[in-house]
């Protein structure tokens, strides 16, 4: 079979390698459809992944068919179709006992920690394997663990049909976000970006405020939107250095207030305890997903969020090449690619 492999940043080459087999008698072997292409494996190539190590097999967005299973696999059989966990965790620290194992204290990711899925075949536990519904159409099954982050950051914020929320950052997972807080209720959504076409499919996903912070001032718009208020909660999924300051500035989020920020920036930022507690501001922070592959399933299985142009680019995957000559050649039309498996 063929895999994909990162040696180093901005090398990435296929290889022909023995197709694995099924060693422990609860793995389950999976032939890959579908895998999409995230931030952070775009950061793995450039070799800015603070998570990630060499030689690595990218890949944590996956999906695919099993074609075995071990002797003691009871939860899926030959021909279903799957989704996998990303991570791998021991099941036995004190943050896998009170249900935080996307922080395990030896939690290993696939694609990043742990070689991923940008394989034709691979072998997992048959506890990190979920159904999907096999008329889930392959290009959409792997958009099932960001949607799955979108679960998870709002309810790590606490997200209620009463919140007042701003998003800041409409790529793949500000959109997912927003319509996650849509579907709880939210009524007022306010999303910023600098791109106008991120924007247009915000408000196609159901965003009730646009902000172009490169042309309107992001502070006055929010202020005047809230009546001088300030939003409720807060996500940062733009992500760069200073955003987490940007959001913090008296104005965007009230007294009271949540910030969630959703990347690994690894720069300082001049936040003091001051700008935190003279408003009593909550700063949670969130990792993945937690326990929510199964109910997002079900989601997509019934057709809760709206799939269209999430992702951009479809590349099969014996086009493997043209992923990485995006990630060099960075294009504002892809947003999102997602990888199709010959079949």
């Amino acid at each position: 079979m063929k895999e994909v492999i990162v040696t180093g940043p901005h090398k990435a080459e296929v290889r022909d390698v023995p197709m694995p087999k099924i060693e422990n008698k609860h793995d389950v072997l999976i032939k890959m459809q579908s895998a999409g292409v995230c931030g952070s494996d775009h950061h793995i190539y450039h070799g800015t992944n603070p998570c990630s190590t060499y030689p690595r097999i990218p890949g944590h967005e996956n999906a695919g068919i099993v074609t075995a299973v071990g002797s003691a696999v009871t939860t899926v059989k030959k021909g279903d179709h799957v989704i996998v966990d990303l991570i791998m965790t021991c099941g036995e620290c004190y943050q896998c006992k009170i249900g935080r194992k996307n922080v395990c204290e030896s939690v290993r990711v696939r694609g990043s920690g742990a070689d991923g899925g940008w394989r034709e075949y691979f072998t997992a536990p048959e506890t990190e394997v979920y159904k999907i519904n096999d008329k889930v159409p392959w290009k959409d099954a792997a958009l099932t663990e960001p949607f799955a982050i979108g679960a998870h950051c709002t309810n790590r914020g606490r997200v209620t049909a009463d919140d007042v929320v701003f998003i800041l950052g409409t790529g793949t997972i500000g959109s997912i976000i927003l319509q996650t807080c849509k579907a709880k209720g939210c009524k007022t959504v306010i999303c910023c970006d600098v791109s106008d076409s991120s924007l247009e499919r915000a408000k196609k996903y159901g965003a009730d405020y646009v902000i172009n912070s490169k042309r309107e001032n992001l502070l006055e718009r929010i202020q005047t939107i809230t009546k001088g208020r300030g939003v409720t909660i807060a996500f940062d999924s733009a992500c760069f250095k200073g955003s987490l300051t940007l959001v913090m500035q008296p104005g965007i989020v009230c007294n009271a207030g949540r910030i969630v920020p959703m990347g690994f920036v690894t720069e300082p930022e001049s936040i003091t305890q001051a700008m935190i507690n003279q408003r009593e501001i909550d700063i949670i922070g969130s990792r993945m997903s937690c326990c929510q592959f199964e109910p997002t399933i079900k989601h997509i299985e019934n057709g809760d969020f709206d799939l269209e142009g999430i992702a951009t680019n479809f590349i099969k995957f014996s086009n493997i090449q043209e992923v990485f000559y995006h990630m060099e050649h960075p294009d504002p039309s892809v947003k999102k690619m997602v990888i199709l498996f010959d079949e």
